[in-house]
């Protein structure tokens, strides 16, 4: 079981490839500061957090199913082109370019299913088939399930405490740089990126 993110940490990659089936939290009261509407690239000037700005339509008891995204401020159009700067130099930038940058046109009404959306565009890229559900009610403490949804966090390190290094654009700069977003990753090591995220 795992939290909504947007564009995942590679961390978060890693677990949902090794299960059978991921469940999608929907209907926790939505936390803050999480990797549910923002994550993490490299550009020339070190580690940029992007974050998808958000309304509580519910207030602070707001489910995460129900939040909205807010487009008053044009968030689309400065991610993107955080990214472009970031990664246009990257290997296999042009092969993935317009799989990723249509979502930065169109409008999603609720944060819960831009990140879905999304989702399955990175692992159809990645080659991958995950059976991936979304809760209907919220439980604690799920039994017999591998509960991750506050585990995989920007404010704590990798549970497994490793990652595996690969190519970034800027490591001659910065040295290899962990956990950053799966699209790091995808511009990076291309068709490769699948056994990157699948090494023990």
């Amino acid at each position: 079981m795992l939290s909504t993110a947007y564009l995942p940490p590679v961390s978060w990659m890693q677990a949902a490839l090794k299960a059978d089936n991921v469940i999608i939290e929907a209907c926790e009261t939505y936390p803050r500061q999480t990797y549910r509407n923002r994550c993490r690239i490299i550009t020339a000037n070190g580690v940029l957090p992007l974050s998808i700005p958000v309304t509580k339509p519910g207030g602070g008891k707001t489910k995460t199913k129900d939040i909205e995204i807010f487009y008053d401020d044009p968030w689309q159009r400065a991610h993107w082109l955080s990214i472009d700067i970031a990664y246009s130099n990257s290997p296999f930038y042009l092969y993935y370019k317009d799989e990723l940058e249509k979502f930065y046109r169109k409008k999603f009404r609720f944060l819960l299913d831009y990140n879905m959306e999304v989702l399955n565009t990175i692992f159809s890229l990645l080659g991958e088939t995950t059976e991936i559900s979304l809760t209907e009610d919220f439980i604690h403490s799920p039994e017999g399930i591998l509960d991750l949804r506050e585990t995989i966090s920007p404010k704590k390190a990798d549970p497994e405490g490793h990652y595996k290094p690969y190519h970034q654009v800027f490591e001659e700069k910065h040295g290899f740089v962990e956990d950053l977003s799966i699209i790091d990753l995808l511009f990076n090591e291309g068709p490769g990126a699948g056994s990157v995220l699948n090494r023990e």
